[in-house]
């Protein structure tokens, strides 16, 4: 193995610092010109698990978020995308990989670019509110991007918070929006409480059925806690995310775990192609034995805020996953909620609530107890360390046809630096 090593993050109990005042942090993501860094949300890294992680030159490359940046703009300048929108959407699916959700980052590029192509997603304008009462309103997302729609609503959100100590905001005619995560760490940002919602194209088998007619259908929490800390939960109504098949299958994988997939007949099945090539997901908890109804269930809670309550498609009316033939039609919601509403000591309360957790004896020593949130501030933290994001090369095949394609040329690795360290407190190293 050529360039083997070991990347370890050493747990240790740290208090986390607050990066920015979470009342006054800048949420503006489109201003950035092409050639400059973004600067995504710093969130505070708290009790950090043992991560080891064998990086193989052959293999793995790590790439800038800066070079990332400028290669997902190139795309979508190509298909010509407006340069704010672009930026919109480039912000969002790099900040998904730095969060370790590679389901959801530059795998998904293809699918934008290929919208904004076949013209079934509209490349510029501005979402429009329908009504509005009060904490709520009802938003037309124009076809446009899904962070678009998105950043829109969530912002809308936290201003009526702001005025009413809640909002609520949900959007019609959308499109795939990236992480949930995104527009809650919004709300997160701001001190205040963030949920995000979004139905999504059928490809869920729900309970007992053998057909598809349900989305994986997110669901996000955001909650800030005191000193900086939050509980984050980011999770599909599925055991796991369309997009980790996926990501298994690029990187060579035969075998997935039970419960995730099933066939084209709604049987389980461990052969990711079997998933991909006409069969689907099964919802969390998998079969009925072992609760998959729950799943189910969750799927169709989403469904009713989001596609029943906005007026969108829903349920098998959406479009089939990656087709272009018409408009998504997506149905979301965006909510925030002011905690200083309600009894005092929220923050305080949470942060007890979180460490009281994270100081659970671990059945295994090796792999304390971790709380929503914990296992992406561990991949920042390395990805902030590395100065870079870490992708295997077999992951990226598909952006080299997309460049091939389109005729941008690919972004650039980084060279692996020997030794990385932070203030003593936590380390990484790269034992080359």
């Amino acid at each position: 193995m050529i360039g083997a090593g070991v990347v370890q993050i050493r747990h240790e109990l740290r208090r986390p610092i607050c990066r920015a005042h979470p009342r006054t942090h800048d949420l503006t993501h489109t201003q950035e010109s092409k050639d400059q860094e973004i600067i995504f949300f710093k969130v505070p890294y708290t009790k950090v698990m043992i991560i080891k992680k064998q990086f193989d030159e052959s293999e793995e490359i790590v790439v800038s978020k800066k070079e990332l940046r400028s290669f997902v703009l190139n795309c979508l300048e190509k298909v010509s995308c407006s340069p704010g929108h672009a930026q919109q959407l480039a912000d969002i699916l790099i900040c998904s990989d730095y969060r370790g959700h590679y389901s959801h980052g530059l795998n998904r590029l293809h699918i934008y670019v290929n919208d904004l192509a076949e013209k079934s997603t509209l490349s510029d304008g501005e979402p429009i509110v329908i009504k509005q009462k009060g904490a709520t309103a009802w938003v037309d997302g124009c076809n446009l991007l899904g962070p678009v729609v998105g950043n829109f609503c969530m912002k809308l959100a936290i201003q009526k918070a702001r005025t009413h100590g809640i909002g609520w905001v949900v959007a019609k005619n959308s499109n795939h929006f990236g992480i949930a995560g995104w527009y809650a760490e919004s709300a997160l940002q701001q001190g205040l409480v963030g949920m995000a919602f979004t139905n999504t194209s059928p490809c869920v088998f729900p309970t007992n059925s053998a057909e598809k007619s349900l989305g994986s259908n997110p669901i996000c929490l955001a909650a800030p806690a005191a000193n900086g800390d939050s509980f984050f939960l980011d999770m599909a109504s599925t055991t796991v995310a369309y997009g980790k098949i996926e990501v298994v299958d690029r990187r060579g994988g035969k075998r997935i775990p039970r419960a995730w997939g099933a066939d084209a007949d709604g049987i389980e099945t461990q052969d990711p192609k079997e998933v991909l090539n006409g069969g689907g997901l099964q919802p969390l908890g998998g079969s009925e034995a072992t609760g998959g109804y729950k799943g189910t269930g969750l799927c169709m809670m989403v469904e009713i805020l989001c596609g029943i309550m906005a007026g969108s498609s829903f349920g098998k009316s959406i479009r089939k996953w990656q087709t272009t033939d018409e408009s998504a039609n997506l149905g979301q919601c965006f909510v925030a909620i002011d905690p200083e509403c309600f009894a005092p000591g929220f923050g305080e309360r949470l942060s007890c609530f979180l460490d009281e957790t994270r100081d659970l004896k671990p059945v295994d020593p090796s792999y304390p107890v971790q709380v929503a949130g914990d296992p992406e501030r561990a991949h920042m933290y390395m990805c902030d360390e590395l100065d870079g994001i870490v992708y295997k090369k077999s992951q990226l095949e598909h952006l080299n046809k997309l460049a091939n394609d389109l005729g941008v040329h690919m972004f650039k690795a980084k060279k692996m630096t020997s030794s990385l360290e932070t203030d003593g407190q936590s380390r990484i190293e790269l034992e080359v």
